[in-house]
Order: C-alpha cells, then sequence, then structure tokens
C-alpha cells in the first residue's frame, strides 16, 4: 500500500497537463488549493445559466440572459474613444444590439461579419426601448450550436481564471476519470438510485437544470457520501488499530454498585442506567474500551462516571479520575466522597499540591494497590505514579485533554479502558466527525430534583434595577455569579472590564461580599477567590468565562451574564448550567446591548424558551456553521468539499455503520470491496488511514 494506485495517476498529475492550463493559470488555480486534476474534478459548480435557444428576444422578462440565432447587421464603430462600437442583429422576430465597450473594429468584423447567421448568447437589457446584449458571453456559427451547452455551469473562480478556461480544463479533467470498482454497498446504492463514481462527477459537471445543483441532486448525494465514507473508514481504521492493543476483561460482581444506589436519595434516569451498562459491557470485553459519555449540563455524569469505577474495583483493580484543573478535581473529590463512603472504597486525591513524605505515602499506597480509586490532575502522569493494577481512566472534558495525553494514560496501565466525559453537547453529525473512533453514550435525561432555571432577557439599559434585586438576593443568603464579557480579543481589556464591574458592585453591596476571578490572576489567588464563594465567604463573584467549566456551588441560584449577545450560544448554556443545581428557584439574567441583530435575538429568545443542550447545539450549528462552533478549528474536524455536516448528518450516520461493518467483514481491505475502498482513500487524501492500513 506504499504507492498510490496506478488507476489514480492520471488524477493527480499536474494541474498545467490540463487542456488550455498554462503557467499564469496553474499559479491562479494552486493560490485557490486546486493542484491537481482530481482537486479540479472536485470543485463543484454552484450555480447555473440557462442558455437554451429561443426564437427572439421579443417577449422576454428583461434584463435576462438569453440565446438567440440572428442575422448580423451594419456595424456602427465608436464616434469617440472609450465610447461604444454597435452591430445591428435581426433575430426571427425582431432588430436588437450588440454593444462592445473599447471594440476593435478588425477583430469584431472578423467575428461577426455582416450577413452572417449566428448563435449569441449574453444578457439582454432595454436601453431607450431598445433590446442590447452587451459584450455576448457566446458567438458561434449555426453548425457549432452543440458546443453551447442548454444549461451552463458556473464555478467559483480563482483571481485570473475564467468560466471558459475553467470549463476547457474541466472537459479535460473528465476525460482522465479512470473506471474504479464500487466501494458503496451495493444494496445500499441500489436503493437510493445513486449513479456510480465517475458518472456522479460528470453529472455534477454537466447540470441540466437548477436541480441538479442542489444537494439533494442524486449523483451529489453520491459524491457528499463518498466524502463521508472516506472519513468514517480513516476513523473506524484508527478505532481498529486502537482495539487491537489487547485490553483487560474487567467484569465486576455489581456489590458495590448496588451500595451506591441503595445509599441515593432518588432513582438513576433511564439514560443514566442505559450509559453504565454500555460501558460495563465494554469493560467485560477484551477490546480496550474508548468510550464517550457526552452528557448535558447537570445529566449526572459523575453518577455514571464513579459506577464505571467502582465496576474497576469489583474486579480487583484500580481507577482514576482525571481532571483539566485543581478546582476541578477537588470538585470531583468532594462529589464522589460521599459515593466511595457508601460503598466502603478508598477514594484519593494527587494534585501539583502534593509534596514530601505526604506524596511519597500516597504513592506507594497507590502502588500497593490500598488506593482504590485516584482522582486527579495531570500530576498522574509523572514518571514515580505508579498504580497496582489501573483498569479504568475516566477523562473530564476532552478539548483540554488531547490525544498525546490519552495515549500517555495508555502507558500507566498498559491496557486500561478510557472513558472520556464531555459536557459540551455536540450535535449527532459534529460527535460522528470528530468523536466518530469512539463509541457515545448519550445522557439526554435530566435527573429528578433539577429544577428548571428561570431566564430572563434584559437590556443594560436597566443595570440598576438588576443591582438592586442582587441587593435583596445577597440580604436573603442567596448567592450569584456576574460574568463580564470579553470584550476585544485582548486580555487586558476584560480584565478592565472585570474590575470595572468589581467595583461598582462592591461599593453597592458592601466590603467582602464581592469575589473576582479572571484569567490574569496568579492559580493561588484564583483558587482562593473560588474556594471563599464555594464556602460562602463572598455573595458575588464577578468572572470572566473561566468559571463556565465544572464549578459547583449548589447555593448560587442568580447568574447575570453581561452583553450576552456577544457569546456563543453553547458557552451560555454552560454558564447557565452553572445555577439551579440546589434547592432554590433560580434565575439567569441575560443583558444585552440593545440594538440587538437578529441573530443576536435569536440566540438569545432560543436560550429563554429552551434548556436542552441538544437542541441549542443544533440550531448553534444551523446559525454558525459546522466550521465556526466553539473550538472547531483545533479539534481537527474535516474540511469536506462536497459534504455539508450542517444538512447531511443522516448521511454521516450511514457512513460509519458503513464503514464499521466494511471492516468487520474485511479487516485488511482485501475483498473486492475493500481494495475499492482503498481507492477511494487514496482519492480522498485519507493519508492517516492508508498508513494504518500499511501498518496492519
Amino acid at each position: 500500500m506504499s504507492g498510490r494506485p496506478e488507476p489514480l495517476w492520471p488524477l493527480f498529475a499536474g494541474i498545467e497537463a490540463l487542456d488550455g492550463v498554462g503557467p499564469k493559470t496553474a499559479q491562479a488555480l494552486q493560490g485557490a488549493g486546486i493542484e491537481t486534476p482530481r482537486d479540479l474534478l472536485y470543485t463543484l459548480p454552484y450555480s447555473g445559466i440557462d442558455r437554451q435557444l429561443r426564437e427572439t428576444v421579443q417577449g422576454a422578462d428583461l434584463p435576462a440572459v438569453l440565446t438567440v440565432e440572428a442575422v448580423i447587421g451594419a456595424h456602427r464603430p465608436a464616434s469617440r474613444k472609450g465610447g461604444a462600437y454597435r452591430i445591428e442583429a435581426d433575430d426571427a422576430q425582431t432588430r436588437f444590439q450588440l454593444v462592445f465597450f473599447r471594440g476593435r473594429a478588425d477583430y469584431l468584423t472578423k467575428v461577426l461579419p455582416t450577413g452572417a447567421r449566428r448563435i449569441l448568447s449574453g444578457r439582454v437589457e432595454l436601453f431607450d426601448g431598445v433590446p442590447q446584449m452587451v459584450h455576448p458571453e457566446h458567438i458561434l456559427p449555426p453548425e457549432d450550436a452543440d458546443e453551447l451547452p442548454g444549461y451552463e455551469p458556473v464555478y467559483p473562480l480563482t483571481g485570473p481564471v475564467t468560466q471558459k478556461q475553467m470549463v476547457r480544463a474541466l472537459r479535460d479533467a473528465l476525460t482522465r476519470l479512470p473506471d474504479l470498482a464500487e466501494w458503496i454497498d451495493p444494496g445500499q446504492r441500489a436503493q437510493e438510485g445513486w449513479p456510480g463514481w465517475a458518472e456522479a462527477l460528470r453529472a455534477t459537471h454537466a447540470p441540466e437544470g437548477p436541480g441538479d445543483l442542489q444537494q439533494t441532486a442524486p449523483a451529489r448525494i453520491r459524491l457528499a457520501y463518498d466524502e463521508l465514507m472516506a472519513h468514517q473508514l480513516t476513523l473506524a481504521l484508527a478505532r481498529a488499530h486502537r482495539r487491537k492493543a489487547r485490553g483487560m476483561v474487567t467484569r465486576g460482581d455489581g456489590r458495590l454498585r448496588a451500595r451506591v444506589l441503595a445509599a441515593l436519595p432518588y432513582r438513576p434516569t433511564g439514560a443514566q442506567e442505559r450509559a453504565v451498562a454500555e460501558i460495563a459491557a465494554d469493560m467485560a470485553g477484551p477490546d480496550r474500551m474508548n468510550r464517550l459519555l457526552q452528557g448535558d449540563v447537570g445529566a449526572g455524569k459523575t453518577l455514571v462516571a464513579f459506577q464505571a469505577l467502582l465496576t474497576a474495583v469489583e474486579a480487583g483493580g484500580q481507577g482514576v479520575m482525571m481532571a483539566p484543573t485543581e478546582i476541578l478535581a477537588r470538585q470531583h473529590m468532594e462529589g464522589l466522597q460521599p459515593l466511595a463512603e457508601s460503598a466502603g472504597v478508598v477514594l484519593e486525591i494527587l494534585t501539583g499540591r502534593d509534596k514530601g513524605a505526604e506524596r511519597e505515602a500516597k504513592l506507594a499506597a497507590l502502588s500497593a494497590g490500598d488506593i482504590q480509586v485516584l482522582v486527579g490532575t495531570h500530576a498522574v502522569f509523572q514518571a514515580d505514579v505508579a498504580f497496582a493494577d489501573l483498569r479504568l481512566a475516566v477523562v473530564d472534558e476532552q478539548h483540554r485533554f488531547g490525544v498525546r495525553q490519552r495515549l500517555e494514560l495508555g502507558r500507566k496501565g498498559a491496557a486500561a479502558d478510557v472513558l472520556v466525559m464531555t459536557a459540551t453537547p455536540i450535535p449527532r453529525s459534529l460527535a460522528l466527525a470528530q468523536y466518530g473512533d469512539m463509541d457515545v453514550s448519550v445522557l439526554d435525561e435530566k435527573p429528578p430534583g433539577r429544577k428548571p432555571v428561570k431566564t430572563a432577557l434584559m437590556s443594560v439599559e436597566r443595570m440598576e434595577e438588576v443591582v438592586a434585586h442582587l441587593h435583596r438576593a445577597v440580604a436573603e443568603g442567596r448567592q450569584a455569579y456576574w460574568v463580564c464579557p470579553l470584550v476585544e480579543e485582548s486580555e487586558n481589556s476584560d480584565l478592565i472590564a472585570a474590575e470595572h464591574r468589581f467595583k461598582l458592585l462592591r461599593a453597592a453591596l458592601g466590603e467582602g461580599v464581592v469575589g473576582l476571578v479572571h484569567g490574569q490572576m496568579p492559580p493561588a489567588e484564583k483558587d482562593r477567590a473560588m474556594a471563599d464563594f464555594v464556602a460562602g465567604r463572598t455573595s458575588v463573584l464577578v468572572a470572566t468565562t473561566v468559571i463556565e467549566v465544572g464549578v459547583n456551588v449548589p447555593n448560587a441560584s442568580i447568574m447575570v451574564i453581561e452583553r450576552a449577545e456577544i457569546f456563543g450560544l453553547a458557552q451560555l448554556h454552560q454558564l447557565r448550567g452553572r445555577v439551579g443545581r440546589g434547592e432554590a428557584q433560580s434565575t439567569c439574567l441575560l443583558m444585552y446591548q440593545p440594538p440587538l441583530s437578529e441573530s443576536g435575538m435569536k440566540r438569545l429568545t432560543t436560550l429563554r424558551e429552551t434548556e436542552d443542550g441538544f437542541r441549542i447545539a443544533e440550531v448553534d450549528l444551523q446559525m454558525r456553521g459546522a466550521g465556526d462552533l466553539i473550538g472547531v478549528a483545533q479539534s481537527g474536524l474535516p474540511r469536506f468539499q462536497v459534504a455539508d455536516l450542517e444538512r447531511q448528518s443522516a448521511l454521516m450516520e450511514v457512513a460509519q455503520s458503513d464503514a464499521r461493518k466494511l471492516l468487520a467483514e474485511d479487516p485488511a481491505l482485501e475483498s473486492p470491496r475493500g481494495r475499492a475502498a482503498r481507492h477511494l482513500l487514496w482519492l480522498m487524501r485519507q493519508d492517516e488511514a492508508i498508513r494504518l492500513i500499511g501498518v496492519g
């Protein structure tokens, strides 16, 4: 599998090999990322022009692009320099004018000789009651009429490249299409009525009307599916490759889990029970688990994760739960402590703060197997940290914890199962694109006892009322977050905004009532301000968005978000999720600066109307597009040329199940369809997949 298969060579030649592509055009195309005939073939037309031949320009709804056959009449060269050169023309019913600015007489008399018949196609407008075609786009003798397509595709152009050059180069590129075996499941292709690959490309570049340019045209769906299939094959190969690394069979007897459930004041939701069962089944299997636990704010991920950790302990092993920051590690510790006590399990925490003799003692207990569940920050990666028998690693918040760290963790327990938790609901299509190599459990129900958060919109002009309301709430013993916007990209301005708000609130509410956290603070100070708020020593915490991930203060029941309209939907949803965790009825105030733009209004009203994070994520995706969703740039989300993640998520699901099925039946891609799939991976430049097949 080392070299590109021979049938694909013509598609990966230099772009200058194509008809009509000289050095300058080649340079312009390369600047737009079109380096080979393959790239040109995947540059699809985005609109089209109707060039159907008609009898006359008369009676047409002008201005419009029209195509007629006409007899060329008298030439009237420009009377002054830079004026218009006019030529009369008669179609079957009326006389009109052809107009050329800076027209050269010698050229025009050669192309449009008086008395000759010509097919003319171009934009016709009325000027002083006379129809005029300015600079016709096509001039042909009638015997060449079939050269003009009835419906002409229009391409996204790059710099100096003209439509004519694109069409000419594409015509040549289409002659180079090799005859490739089919990689799509034949039953599926027949059911959908999709054309073959080469046929689909030809059809896409020869649309017969606007319908053929739609995403819903069979040829386009087929090409989109190829892209999604190649991407999902890559992820499925990565998944299969990782599963080859032997896992451990971890089967618990359920006794510790039963103790925890008996001690809980409520029953787990159906979604939690389902996730626990999926995880237990993975752990009991011989392959390494690589599962994503995706839950909305407050869906009870911690309980599910702890049940998984107890499964490891029941089987005689150990578990570790990793958090991205010290604050979150301590919170996990506090949240899990009562559960661990009810199960009778030894739980410990290890962070960068552990030093000297205390650290030594913890490490000794860990390597002896006396600590059964460890909670920690990246400090657990240090070389001297050794487990007696690590079976499961639970990783909190994917985006702060990259693939490299996941591998590191794998070395600590060579075959440990991995469960990644994320609190950011991701629309199904993006989850498949981003985490398609993982198995996904979704918590989409709220546990009983979570009260809905009342969400209200308010103009910043009513700031004084909000502060007065806060004053009363603090007097009643309630706690509040006040989130300040990141005004510009610069760190300093966000600091100034937060400090300014902090001073104003301190003046209004009194000394010692208000705390402040922002990105510029030394970590120890940040921890201290957070700890004061958690303990209730301060009642209001002014913060930039550092609080969005995971902070848990059940007594906090008010969330004020200033300039809410400049935050993303997902972020606002995360921030709101910080309240509504305790007994009190919680409120979230979205303060905006009028006038609100239409999209700002839509974001804020969506939040007011729903607390369903998955629904919010879908709206976010529709409004902003996949390329713009939080952190997509660094998440390695693929860029598709034909497929559209927002609108074709169902197609992505089919591609995933098809890719996994193909690899289950043919892991080395050696069957006829498997070999065809290799061509697809080369065609789509899936180098990672090609490498995996090579090493597999």
